[in-house]
């Protein structure tokens, strides 16, 4: 009951990082849509609190920040976004969560995964959403918005995440680990 009531708390912490952090990169549009502002915490989330959380938490967000402050505008782009951002914290919080070791080396396996499969959901979101209104979604429009675009806020979510990751570690509030199973085994022996 305690730890979900963590989870829970951290999951929310999250979610109003995620509404203000756009404000402060975001003031120029070119530069703020390239560097992907709310991704961070929903990849945080799904990584330290859980895929559960990581998933409802990148679904609401994009959709609550459009609600509340109008941006990003709700139809077609928040609500491809929700799919993309849930498919973030889901696959990122799965894969990490269930990794043999939870190191560097599994956050990188598991946010490079995240965001391809996150970036593929979004695609096909677009495409509906898109279809729905009667326009195309070509194949050089997924490009850019998915990858040539994104190459700044993908850098960043890649040097950024883990070193927090790190920290975290060094401080306590997150551990690296063995997976469970051998952790219990371990701990069994002593």
């Amino acid at each position: 009951m305690e730890q979900s009531i963590k989870k829970l708390t951290l999951a929310a912490m999250f979610i109003a990082i995620g509404m203000i952090l756009p404000f402060f990169i975001g003031q120029i549009p070119q530069i703020g849509n390239m560097m992907l502002p709310m991704h961070i915490p929903v990849f945080l989330c799904g990584l330290i609190c859980g895929w559960q959380y990581g998933a409802v938490t990148g679904f609401v967000l994009p959709i609550l920040r459009s609600i509340v402050f109008g941006r990003p505008v709700l139809f077609p782009a928040a609500s491809a976004m929700a799919f993309e951002l849930m498919t973030y914290g889901l696959v990122a919080g799965f894969l990490y969560g269930h990794s043999k070791w939870q190191c560097v080396i599994a956050l990188y396996r598991s946010l490079i995964v995240a965001m391809l499969a996150g970036r593929a959901v979004w695609g096909a979101a677009q495409i509906i959403f898109l279809g729905i209104g009667g326009n195309a979604f070509t194949w050089k429009a997924f490009m850019a918005g998915a990858f040539l675009n994104a190459i700044p806020g993908i850098i960043v979510q890649l040097v950024f995440i883990p070193a927090m990751m790190v920290i975290l570690n060094r401080t306590g509030l997150v551990h690296f680990r063995k997976h469970n199973a051998q952790s219990n085994t371990m701990k069994g022996t002593r």
